[in-house]
């Protein structure tokens, strides 16, 4: 990607926009917060804050829209999730139907746009602390994984935690969960460390979104909660339209990941 855009928000949202930009968000705009996003009608909002109430370890709220209003004005004034992010997903009564790089042609007056902290927020201080970023290193999508583990219900918003996976040693790992942990608004410490049939997860190799990741000699699978778990609610939930952000592409905000800490 090219590098006169990887420390600059308004940027990365301008290149999304102009669609010159549709990569995967890791490691881009250091120190700046990342976020998932769901978009659901004004008829399932209220449901949909409720899970996020009630699961906050994998939907940590940032900043709910307006209905009809596409500008997210707590963490990015002027931005437009229409159009900001490299690439969507578009769920029609629980069908992913679409992955397209711009959804301002869908867009409803009654939409309400939810960003949800993202644990891309706190890899730079992973970084900083010496941590391995696998996925970066290997420029591919981080590994995801459904697990056995179910959210709190609210309405017809029902189904299994969504967890991302960082390959390190098992003293890399206990320095991760004190780095992340302060980040409690970007998913926080992880929520398992080793075993992954622990989390219902029957294969490591084969994530269920992302891309596999090498995990070498002497390392193990450590597992945050993370923020692709409410599209596998949406398929429960099946309102008429719901549109996320595609795994991996996520939303670069102007707040500073340190503006997250708690």
């Amino acid at each position: 990607m090219p590098s006169d855009i990887t420390h600059d928000p308004a940027e990365i949202r301008r290149q999304c926009r102009a669609g010159t930009f549709d990569g995967y968000t890791a490691g881009l705009a250091p120190g700046r917060v990342q976020a998932n996003l769901m978009i659901v009608p004004r008829a399932q909002a209220y449901d949909f804050a409720v899970f996020c109430q009630r699961n906050p370890k994998p939907c940590p709220v940032l900043d709910i829209t307006d209905p009809g209003d596409p500008e997210p004005r707590a963490i990015a004034p002027g931005a437009d999730i229409r159009s900001d992010l490299p690439r969507y997903r578009v769920f029609r009564h629980g069908e992913l139907v679409d992955e397209p790089t711009d959804i301002t042609d869908l867009w409803r007056d009654d939409l309400v746009g939810f960003l949800i902290g993202c644990s891309y927020t706190f890899e730079d201080a992973m970084v900083a602390a010496g941590l391995p970023i696998r996925h970066v290193e290997e420029g591919v999508n981080t590994s995801m994984y459904r697990t056995g583990r179910d959210c709190a219900v609210s309405g017809g918003f029902a189904g299994p935690m969504v967890v991302s996976m960082r390959p390190m040693t098992p003293e890399q790992a206990a320095t991760a969960v004190e780095v992340t942990r302060p980040y409690v608004r970007a998913h926080g410490a992880p929520i398992h460390v080793g075993d992954p049939a622990a989390l219902g997860i029957a294969d490591i190799d084969s994530p269920d979104y992302g891309d596999r990741v090498t995990i070498k000699p002497g390392e193990v699978p450590v597992f945050w909660a993370c923020g692709v778990t409410p599209q596998t609610v949406v398929l429960n939930a099946k309102p008429e339209i719901a549109i996320s952000h595609a795994p991996g592409h996520m939303f670069v905000a102007d707040i500073e990941s340190t503006s997250l800490l708690d």
